[in-house]
């Protein structure tokens, strides 16, 4: 059987641009080679494509806080509606690698958020991963718990403003509202980039500020005391949950250089200490979530576990790191699917989705 050629399209035009270039490396390491043949398109902050060499597409690969693009001389382009010609050279105008299916491991803005989808849907080729609207609905925070409240799925009290609004935000109303601690975040960005605990007037309109940078719309949380849990779900109309995990932070909070730069900014306690009805409860909860906001092939579903048993949702990630301490392959790992497993799994459910859709009438007369 002849191998699929699998496209991993990474970096891009993020905030989250190395943590893409971390999770691209380790699937690249970890992908079942006599099964798949890897096409690499490295994005580089600037949005042009680059058609990576598998033995030299990253630089300083081993330090996260260094890792970066190496960018190559062989710039790529993806032509829609091509099927024999989806990848096109732009350096000599001529047709590259079919692609059967793409891994978009491309983290934040213009890759998490529905638009790199998107593109790969005009195009025609199975990708990993949630649709557009699962994708674009998970990024924006606000949107997402809008509709998660609508399911019935408890979420942290909060406030929503634009950038427009900026100039009404009081600190006073506010604090009345939510009290103290409260976070501040961007709505559409993720990893915990530009995320800030605050516990007074001076903190809260730094926050607002820096939120602002990241986003055009911010949110503003109540801090909720509770254990900070973690499921992983896979597959499509059937998602499965993972064993949970729990994430015990060495540092104020769970913050971007914890999850990818410090390997000792957190404690990852897999599987969590949990009773076999709150397992239940939590993978319950995980898929309810998963399907509530339309998700496919993969998504995190970070919990707080208060107290009295209440499940409240944080946030669902459509894409999550896939870095060597990340906690969606470890989750998995631990439950029984190995993280070259795991990867097969996730381009077979793009795969089989991809095949669903082409069974749909695209026009009325045929």
């Amino acid at each position: 059987m002849a191998k699929k050629k699998v496209g991993i399209i990474y970096g891009g035009k993020s905030a989250e641009h190395e943590v893409s270039l971390q999770s691209a490396k380790n699937i690249v390491d970890a992908i079942d080679k006599e099964v798949y043949d890897v096409v690499l398109i490295g994005i580089d902050k600037q949005g042009k494509w680059h058609l990576g060499d598998p033995s030299s597409h990253l630089l300083n690969e081993e330090n996260p806080k260094l890792i970066s693009l190496n960018k190559s001389n062989k710039g790529v382009a993806l032509v829609p509606g091509e099927s024999e010609k989806q990848l096109v050279s732009l350096s000599q105008d001529e047709g590259l690698d079919q692609l059967d299916v793409v891994f978009p491991i491309v983290h934040g803005t213009l890759g998490e958020d529905g638009s790199m989808q998107g593109m790969l849907r005009i195009a025609n080729i199975p990708y990993v991963g949630s649709n557009v609207l699962g994708s674009a609905v998970c990024m924006d925070k606000d949107i997402a718990k809008r509709l998660l409240k609508g399911a019935g799925i408890s979420v942290a009290n909060g406030v929503t403003f634009s950038k427009h609004q900026r100039e009404s935000i009081n600190y006073v109303e506010v604090e009345k509202k939510l009290g103290l601690p409260m976070f501040i975040k961007p709505a559409n960005q993720g990893s915990s980039v530009g995320v800030n605990k605050v516990r007074n007037e001076e903190e809260f309109y730094q926050a607002i500020a820096e939120a602002f940078q990241y986003d055009h719309k911010l949110i503003i949380e109540e801090a909720i005391v509770g254990r900070e849990v973690e499921c992983a779900v896979l597959g499509n109309e059937h998602p499965k949950a993972s064993i949970p995990g729990e994430i015990l932070p060495q540092s104020d909070f769970y913050s971007y250089e914890s999850k990818y730069i410090d390997e000792n900014g957190a404690e990852l306690a897999i599987p969590a200490d949990l009773s076999a009805e709150l397992v239940e409860k939590i993978q319950n909860a995980s898929i309810h979530a998963f399907q509530a906001l339309n998700c496919e092939g993969l998504a995190r579903v970070d919990f707080f576990l208060k107290e009295d048993g209440e499940l409240v949702v944080n946030e669902v990630n459509t894409l999550p790191g896939f870095t060597k301490i990340s906690m969606y392959p470890k989750l998995w790992e631990i439950s029984g699917i190995s993280y070259s497993e795991l990867i097969s799994q996730l381009i077979e459910l793009a795969v089989e989705r991809h095949e669903r859709d082409q069974q749909l009438k695209s026009a009325v007369w045929e």
